[in-house]
């Protein structure tokens, strides 16, 4: 692949200097994509040991933990169940009213940011910071007017697309044979 040569000439008397040992840069070295390496002759590295030795336990327990987790919630589904049968007709009301409530309060949340962001525009049109009204009303009905030739457009191709359609089966004939007769009938 890549051999690169690293080789300096180097005066190796020279005390202040620190050598690192030379190498072939090659991708994949010491992973078997190529080369003369034999990876099986090298032992595992020490990131490997070390990840190996922390995330056996970690992951034993987090699976024993998914276990017993697991159990806890089909003992409670069992328990569970002739408990909601009995006092169906109490939850059930609970559970509406609950989901009403929230639905309440949500609804009110979406009133006032929409009542706020009516303040900041109005406080923007005051002070000169956002666009005029009819600027705003001009690009609302390009917009309009856009999205009606749009579906103008549409229209037209799908009319287009059914009288084609109609015209096909109108020109497909039926032959059928009534009393030894051959009638022909057009569909339309």
């Amino acid at each position: 692949m890549a051999n690169v040569d690293r080789r300096v000439n180097v005066d190796r008397t020279d005390k202040g200097l620190q050598l690192q040992p030379q190498y072939e840069d090659r991708v994949g070295y010491g992973y078997g994509y190529g080369g003369n390496t034999d990876y099986k002759s090298r032992g595992p590295s020490t990131n490997q040991i070390v990840a190996l030795i922390a995330g056996v336990p970690i992951g034993g327990s987090l699976l024993a933990l998914a276990g017993l987790t697991l159990a806890g919630s089909v003992i409670g589904f069992m328990l569970s169940i002739p408990l909601f049968l009995l006092f169906s007709p109490v939850i059930v009301p609970a559970a509406l009213t609950i989901g009403l409530a929230v639905t309440g309060i949500l609804a009110s949340g979406l009133f006032g940011l929409t009542g706020l962001s009516s303040v900041s525009w109005v406080l923007n049109y005051i002070r000169g910071r956002s666009d005029t009204v009819p600027e705003q009303l001009d690009y609302a009905k390009r917009r309009m007017a856009d999205a009606v030739g749009y579906a103008g457009q549409k229209g037209k191709e799908m009319g287009q697309y059914v009288q084609d359609k109609a015209h096909e089966a109108h020109d497909t004939s039926l032959t059928t044979e009534t009393n030894g007769k051959t009638r022909r009938a057009h569909i339309a």
